[in-house]
């Protein structure tokens, strides 16, 4: 499968300890409420689908040089 796709790179291991403490702690979900969710309404939750802002583009780039000069 990762021949057909063209990746070379080492599958990562699923970050369970952040995913636990994100649930747990910092949205502090109980267990089951936790463990009853779809990674669509987890990634939700953390922040997943707010909108995304536009990157710079060349003028606000142009912009900050002028005012913040390197040298």
């Amino acid at each position: 499968m990762r021949a057909a796709a063209g990746a070379s790179h080492e599958a990562r291991p699923f970050p369970w300890g952040q995913v636990i403490h994100a649930g747990m702690c910092l949205l502090r979900l109980s267990p089951d409420v936790f463990w009853a969710l779809t990674p669509v309404e987890f990634f939700a939750m953390t922040g997943g689908m707010r909108p995304q802002g536009r990157g710079l583009d060349r003028a606000g780039m142009e912009g900050l040089m002028r005012a913040f000069p390197d040298g």
